[in-house]
This record gives structure tokens, sequence and C-alpha cells, in this order.
């Protein structure tokens, strides 16, 4: 196992895996980061892929990631984490949309949604709840709402007239 810190618009992420292999990316104060002596030894030259897709990302030019990642956890949370990662670019889906796709309620999937190990690339900030409001991030609502807005297609692209 092993970790490295890299910067972001959005504050300092730490990216945690073996190998190529990303099981985890966290901001400061993450909800669910798990305790740092499970990131193994630092290594700034680590995962040099991930690190370009999400430079990439955040300058507005890549919509998907293929870097390789596996998420641990119980069957019912990887499942809700597979439904996030069909949630598109640009798009959100409810909890109560993926309680009805995995058959659980809305407040577990709530729960397995903040649990998801691999903030941005299962792009978990894509769920939000009834009638499209903002609710809990493991980053924080204020992140939440920058990686949104970062999806958002320019109003000309929305047929917005000005």
């Amino acid at each position: 196992m092993t970790h490295l810190v890299t910067d972001s618009p959005i504050g300092p992420l730490t990216l945690v895996g073996t190998g190529n292999t990303v099981t985890g990316v966290y901001f400061p104060n993450h909800w669910t980061r798990p305790d740092r002596s499970a990131f193994g030894e630092r290594d700034d030259t680590a995962f040099p892929e991930a690190v370009r897709q999400l430079k990439e990302y955040f300058a507005g030019h890549r919509t998907t990631f293929d870097v390789p990642m596996q998420a641990a956890g119980p069957d019912a949370d990887r499942a809700v984490w597979a439904e996030i990662a069909k949630i598109p670019y640009g798009a959100t889906a409810t909890y109560g949309d993926l309680a009805q796709a995995v058959g659980g309620l809305p407040h577990e999937v709530g729960a397995a949604v903040g649990r998801n190990p691999l903030s941005i690339l299962v792009a978990c900030h894509r769920v939000v709840g009834k009638n499209g409001k903002l609710t809990g991030y493991a980053g924080g609502l204020k992140r939440k709402e920058f990686l949104l807005e970062l999806e958002r297609p320019p109003a000309s692209e929305r047929g917005q007239l000005w």
C-alpha cells in the first residue's frame, strides 16, 4: 500500500492504492477517511496516470476516468458504487433513483454513497437529494457544488440565450 498527495482546485487529494491500482481518493477532513496508517508509505511518484487524468478533469478536458481502481466494501455498497459509476458526466441522480436501481432504501444508499472510497473517480458528487437538492458529501458541500459546477455545460450548450 502506498499513497501520494496531489494538489487540486478543491484542496489536496490523497490517493491510496497498491501498484497502479487506486483504492482510495480522500479530501482533508474526509468523513470516512480511514486511519492514515492504512495509507502505507508516501510515494510522490505513485499513480502518475491517475494524477494526470485528475488534472485533465479539473482543467475541463476529461469526462471519464480509465485508471485501474478497486473499491473494497460490502456487496451492497459496491452495488451502489456501480450505479454511481453509470451516472454520466454533467448529469445527476437522486438517492431515490439509486435505491430503486439496487433495491434498497434511500437512507441505506446515502450511507453507501458516503462510504465511497473513490471520490471523484466514482463520481458520488453527482448524487443529489430529492428535487436536485445538494445534500451530504464526504468532502463537504462546497466541494460538491464546485464539482457539479465544473461539469455543468456552458450556457450555449444548455440552449440558453442571453
